[in-house]
């Protein structure tokens, strides 16, 4: 099944935006937000990564995780008050892929 160009572009970008995110988990800014917040914010990290690599491969099980880590992305990003430009921006980006992904979804392979 060929992937479709948006979903390929989205996914290179998705990418970048994972090596960009992955060392903040270890500074001191996130430190600073509590024990476990560079634990959480390492497993969603980990999270976006996965659920990338299956929407590259179009799969079901990518998008359906995009879709639960962009939900307690959220969720934890405005318990601990993080909303700024970088927030809203990502939500944005994060809002238009879910939106491109479920009009795509019934072109997603539902095997592993």
């Amino acid at each position: 099944m060929k992937r479709p160009g948006v979903i390929t572009v989205f996914c290179i970008l998705g990418y970048i935006s994972i090596v960009i995110s992955f060392p903040q988990v270890f500074s001191p800014a996130v430190k600073k937000l509590g024990l476990l917040m560079p634990a959480i914010s390492g497993l969603l990290v980990a999270a976006n990564f996965m659920a990338y690599v299956g929407i590259w491969y179009m799969k079901r099980w990518g998008a359906e995780l995009f879709i639960y880590s962009y939900f307690l992305k959220m969720i934890l990003d405005l318990i601990l008050d993080q909303t700024g430009l970088l927030f809203y921006s990502g939500q944005a980006f994060s809002l238009l892929f879910i939106v491109i992904l479920l009009r795509h979804y019934s072109r997603l392979n539902t095997n592993l």
